[in-house]
């Protein structure tokens, strides 16, 4: 694939974009990351109670309660949340994606990455940049649905529930994400 001056310099506005957005850049530090993922967390008990049961089997939970991306050809996201063991906060870490392919649009969502063994939420710590691979399983439950947290989806190591979705955005892409740990 070969990049065009026109489609490098139109992902490129798109970071502007992805920034304006209420993303929790710039905010107050750690109060305000934990007061968005008690938010969140309370958001997402109330919508999809199934989720509890995920918690309450999960080694750790890390909780990204504004996630922003745009683009336009080519975009990016980014979002900071906290990890959460035994329900405390543990660590601060950032989420950032980038994507190319056929897309245009804007969009906010929240997401909870459920760890649901030891030895998955030691590999996402010890990593210095965490890549979301093929060891995660999404459950996307539609406005309304019931969450399903049968026993397919509790044996995955590393559960992601994304939820809360505004804004549109187009197009089938590749997409890379990223979790770096952060001190806010």
């Amino acid at each position: 694939m070969t990049l065009s001056r026109r489609n490098t310099l139109l992902g490129l506005g798109a970071l502007p974009l992805v920034a304006a957005c209420g993303n929790g850049i710039g905010g107050r530090g750690p109060a305000t990351i934990d007061a968005r993922v008690d938010t969140t967390l309370s958001q997402l008990y109330a919508d999809y109670p199934a989720t509890r049961n995920l918690a309450a089997k999960s080694t750790g939970i890390l909780v990204m309660p504004l996630v922003t991306e745009a683009g336009f050809g080519f975009g990016g996201g980014y979002g900071r949340g906290a990890l959460r063991v035994g329900g405390a906060t543990v660590d601060y870490y950032s989420v950032a994606k980038a994507s190319g392919g056929l897309q245009i649009g804007g969009q906010q969502y929240s997401h909870v990455l459920f760890f649901m063994t030891e030895a998955a939420l030691e590999t996402f710590r010890r990593s210095p940049g965490y890549a979301a691979g093929a060891n995660i399983e999404y459950a996307t439950p539609a406005q309304g649905e019931t969450l399903a947290a049968e026993t397919t989806t509790s044996l995955a190591p590393v559960i992601a529930v994304i939820f809360g979705q505004s804004g549109l955005h187009l197009g089938a892409t590749l997409e890379g994400v990223k979790y770096t740990r952060i001190i806010p």
